[in-house]
């Protein structure tokens, strides 16, 4: 096959998004809001793509669907049925693509070996280690990608790191914050909510958390008694709102209990100049820059330290950083370089 550069000679590419939410979510759904960003902002560019998505999807690629509607908003659908023929679908039109880009965790890749396609997988974390004798076993034979340096496996070879981007427009500017301190993710011990209220009570400053309850105990034991004037729960919430409690924040607690691979909610914060106040875990380091855009903290009297010294902080300069480095402009453009990597190789 005569190789074409990707954009400019009809190269196609086949996406391969998860079907537990939309794309775009309608709120939650991190994996599925990147391969939109990254979907429509190559389209942009002239390539020419095929989304393999839920069919209540948005593009402005071609939406190649079988799955009604994502399973996590439907309890009617059998998650593994609809898993089954949403592989299928892309898989069995293999033939009518240059490259696929699976975005699905490591089961497409054991469909990889029955296709002369070449498959780029982006791994977007690994839920634990017991999925790695997949990757394992097609590491060489397929193309990763990591998210963050911190997520790479030692075992695992790459082509690239690839830093998430995010829409800038969809983020405004605030530089004068209000007082409140915000938490912004799962309710999961993982994210760290309950240290968030601690901190935002020694700091005695209101907080507000946002997002979807992903761990009911959790939830009634360490976060609802806390509850009332000080400490509000939104709920998950869409982007306009995402927008409006990012922006108005004073800073976001990323107060982490894991190694998170990339952590989107930290650039989307400092897209509207928030700083972050994190945990030194996972790809923190490689986000947060250290009295620049936040401040990186080990344990609760740090973290409460680091809310008095936000004044310090340049608004301003948080946004230019996080337009300089986060982009999905150049998200795109780390892409295409893997792709052009790929099909002249």
């Amino acid at each position: 096959m005569a190789v074409r550069r990707v954009g400019g000679g009809g190269v196609k590419i086949a996406m391969l998004a998860p079907i537990a939410w939309r794309v775009p979510p309608r709120h939650y759904g991190p994996w599925e809001r990147v391969v939109s960003l990254l979907t429509e902002g190559l389209v942009r560019r002239g390539v020419d793509v095929t989304l393999f998505a839920t069919a209540d999807s948005q593009t402005q690629a071609r939406l190649s669907a079988v799955v009604p509607r994502p399973y996590e908003e439907d309890p009617t659908l059998d998650a593994k049925v609809w898993e089954g023929l949403h592989l299928a679908n892309l898989f069995e039109q293999a033939d009518a693509f240059d490259l696929i880009h699976n975005h699905y965790d490591f089961l497409p890749l054991t469909y990889s070996g029955l296709v002369r396609t070449p498959v780029v997988t982006t791994i977007h974390g690994f839920s634990s280690a017991r999925i790695l004798p997949v990757y394992r076993r097609y590491n060489g034979r397929t193309h990763y990608v990591a998210i963050s340096d911190a997520d790479r496996h030692p075992e695992l070879t790459y082509l690239a790191t690839v830093h998430h981007g995010i829409d800038l427009g969809a983020f405004t500017l605030r530089e004068t914050p209000e007082d409140y301190l915000l938490f912004f993710g799962r309710l999961h011990p993982d994210k760290g909510a309950a240290e968030a209220i601690q901190v935002a009570q020694r700091a005695e400053r209101p907080l507000v958390l946002a997002g979807i309850i992903q761990d009911q105990r959790y939830f009634e034991r360490e976060i609802a008694p806390h509850l009332g004037d000080r400490v509000r729960y939104v709920g998950s919430v869409g982007p306009e709102e995402r927008n409006r409690l990012l922006g108005g924040a004073a800073a976001l607690l990323h107060l982490i209990n894991f190694d998170e691979p990339f952590g989107l909610s930290m650039v989307e914060a400092m897209a509207c100049g928030t700083p972050v106040i994190a945990t030194p875990r996972g790809s923190v380091p490689e986000i947060v820059r250290d009295g620049v855009n936040g401040f990186v903290v080990t344990g609760l009297e740090a973290a409460t330290a680091a809310v008095a010294q936000l004044p310090e902080l340049d608004r301003r300069a948080i946004r230019a950083d996080a337009a300089a480095r986060f982009s999905q402009e150049r998200m795109v453009d780390d892409y295409l370089r893997v792709y052009e990597r790929i099909l002249t190789a």
